[in-house]
């Protein structure tokens, strides 16, 4: 079945060429020009990813984004035509999986898409159980839900990968590099400060005192791992 990803870009001939390039190699593409069309179009069917603009009408990538957290954990790759570093994080810290500076190469942006979904599209090991256990959390590996004492938490794509690393090893510290790696791919160009936003985003999420966190902890200096 053709994975289904949403483009939404005010500029027509950028969505032009991004969906002919992804139709090219099977993909399903639907388009929008707005933000309040993308967050409509994305409340009302599936996408196994969305390219999001930042700079849109009516609504900006990051409200929409925000947004789309708020009822899916769909992998969001935010565009954005600043190389602002604080465009980036912002992007990051509303929830986004991954960011592209314009201009950019579309194999670029078919190559994070592709490295995202096979990241998120359920691609571990047969062999490996699907459910995992490890002291107050448990995760489903093929339904991708996360639960902290039998509570679901809505984790985003990179957050879920994150913490899966983490509870599979406990007490492993990894540093910043490691879990970049390990999580975004060798290839990501982006930098450790990316590590750093998703911790901080994920103990917001699972701990109840994010500045003293029970399950991600810091080993300083070195890096961070899942104390059980």
């Amino acid at each position: 079945m053709a994975k289904k990803v949403l483009v939404v870009d005010d500029e027509k001939l950028i969505v032009k060429g991004i969906r002919f390039s992804l139709e090219q190699d099977g993909f399903e593409v639907s388009c929008a020009y707005d933000g309040e069309e993308a967050l409509k179009m994305a409340q009302e069917a599936s996408f196994d990813m969305i390219l999001l603009d930042v700079m849109l009408p009516k609504m900006d990538g990051f409200e929409v984004c925000q947004h789309i957290r708020e009822f899916s954990n769909v992998p969001i790759i935010m565009l954005t035509a600043k190389g602002d570093d604080m465009d980036k994080i912002l992007g990051l810290e509303y929830g986004a999986d991954d960011y592209i500076t314009k201009p950019f190469n579309i194999l670029e942006v078919k190559a994070r898409i592709k490295a995202i979904m096979r990241r998120s599209g359920g691609s571990s090991v047969k062999e490996e159980p699907s459910l995992v256990e490890n002291g107050d959390i448990r995760m489903d590996r093929d339904s991708r839900r996360f639960y902290i004492n039998d509570q679901e938490i809505n984790l985003t794509s990179k957050e879920f990968d994150m913490m899966l690393l983490l509870v599979t090893n406990p007490n492993k510290v990894y540093s910043r590099e490691a879990l970049l790696t390990a999580v975004w791919g060798e290839d990501y160009p982006g930098d450790a400060r990316t590590v750093d936003v998703h911790i901080r985003r994920l103990r917001e999420k699972i701990e109840k005192n994010p500045s003293e966190p029970r399950y991600v902890q810091t080993k300083w200096g070195v890096g961070y791992f899942y104390k059980p």
